[in-house]
């Protein structure tokens, strides 16, 4: 089964916490602090596969978390960071977030890798806060948490040809003829319902990855019938092979057959008809054939090199061959990628400090309690021991430094009003 889009869970590794400790040595009377932090959580990593063709292990296995790290120990001694869960992706990969539809990373090349979850750091022993009005702080921060997303993970084929066409065509018979690929050929309407790849090599020794895609039909640039599973794998290929059934049996024109076809790459995405095209008039060994032919180059009018071939006698497969690898030459390996691609292989990149974002919500629950839910407030709370009073005094200064307490305030919340942080409630107190 060929699984070319599929929707994965990512969380990186949480922190190690950090421990509060002190030192009893023999000859250390009066000891001190001696808390460690704690070790760094694992990234969730994505790498490139060149062996891998398809999304199908993620069908089966949607949840991806990484180990957090090890907790701060005496001495000082620090937790062991943990390792990066490494995801292996077949190339082609593109990983966009599930929410907000934003392109995270582009996989393409093998070994290529990309830090999707960000492991939390591990939170400071007490041995950080000791200072000279605090010698013995019983005072330490649990780790911070890793990253955790949904991930939508979408396959576009890489191959240097696409070949395209409504269903029934001969594409799979072409492919099936020119490699050694085997698709699955029979005689009805969407046999192949998945890209198939075939390696192919001219006579004269060149060699380039031809894609027989699904069928086309005319609506498919909004979603009819196949629609855009097979209309984002052309994306990536450099030359189109667009095969026309010359026999009409179908009791279709063909040369409306073209138009309908290159209307729907279109309007997909113009950028499609920038790409040479390459039309190939199949099933020239048919009744009728040869007539078809003739009215059909006459309406192309040379717009477009056309080769009569049949892959049955496989006259005029050769020709067609050369034709494709010598369009090959003229194209650099790059030219067609998209706005996206040029952003990720951008040499110079542009690195600046962007502030935390400190905003805050104060919502009202039907009861009468106040709800505050912010990303900053809620990775300090869950980086607070609330097993420890010094740690809760440290947390309320850090509340009233982001303005939480004013903002409770001229939401009118007075003295002994329950106040809501994520699983955790306490009282406002003036």
């Amino acid at each position: 089964m060929f699984v070319d889009q599929v929707k994965v869970y990512i969380k990186a590794g949480d922190g190690g916490n950090g421990l509060v400790a002190f030192r009893r040595e023999k000859y250390e009377p009066k000891g001190g602090p001696a808390g460690g932090d704690g070790g760094n959580g694992g990234d969730v990593i994505f790498e490139v596969d060149e062996g891998l063709n398809t999304l199908m292990d993620f069908r089966y296995q949607k949840h991806f978390k990484a180990s957090r790290g090890e907790n701060g120990m005496s001495k000082g001694m620090h937790g062991k960071n943990s390792e990066p869960l490494v995801v292996p992706v077949p190339p082609g990969t593109t990983v966009r977030d599930a929410e907000t539809g934003d392109l995270i990373a582009d996989l393409t090349e093998h070994k290529q890798r990309a830090i999707i979850a960000k492991g939390g750091r591990g939170g400071r022993g007490n041995i950080r806060f000791a200072n000279a009005r605090n010698r013995a702080p019983e005072l330490a921060e649990n780790g911070a948490p890793g990253d955790e997303l949904d991930v939508t993970l979408e396959l576009k084929v890489l191959a240097d040809v696409g070949l395209v066409g409504f269903p029934s065509v001969g594409k799979s018979t072409l492919l099936s003829v020119v490699s050694a690929a085997k698709p699955k050929v029979a005689e009805y309407h969407f046999t192949t319902i998945h890209p198939n790849l075939g390696m192919v090599r001219t006579e004269d020794d060149r060699s380039f990855v031809m894609a027989d895609l699904p069928g086309l039909i005319e609506g498919a640039h909004s979603g009819v019938g196949l629609g855009h599973q097979f209309l984002r794998h052309i994306e990536r290929t450099r030359v189109i092979v667009h095969v026309i059934d010359m026999s009409g049996l179908e009791g279709r024109d063909p040369y409306e057959d073209f138009v309908t076809i290159n209307e729907e790459l279109r309007q997909y995405d113009e950028k499609m008809l920038q790409r040479p095209q390459l039309v190939v008039a199949n099933k020239m060994d048919m009744p009728n054939a040869q007539e078809n032919f003739k009215a059909f180059k006459a309406k192309i009018d040379d717009e477009y090199p056309i080769f009569p071939i049949s892959t049955i006698t496989k006259d005029g497969v050769n020709e067609l061959l050369y034709a494709v690898a010598d369009t090959l030459e003229q194209i650099p390996k790059h030219q067609f990628e998209t706005e996206e691609d040029e952003t990720q292989t951008e040499e110079r990149v542009l690195y600046k400090f962007e502030k935390d974002d400190d905003s805050i919500e104060i919502m009202r629950d039907p009861d009468g309690a106040f709800v505050i839910s912010g990303k900053t407030i809620e990775r300090i709370f869950k980086m607070t021991d609330f097993n420890r009073d010094e740690s809760v005094r440290r947390f309320a200064r850090q509340m009233r430094h982001l303005g939480v307490d004013d903002a409770l305030r001229k939401r009118g919340a007075t003295d002994g009003d329950i106040i809501r942080l994520l699983d955790f409630e306490f009282e406002f107190i003036e």
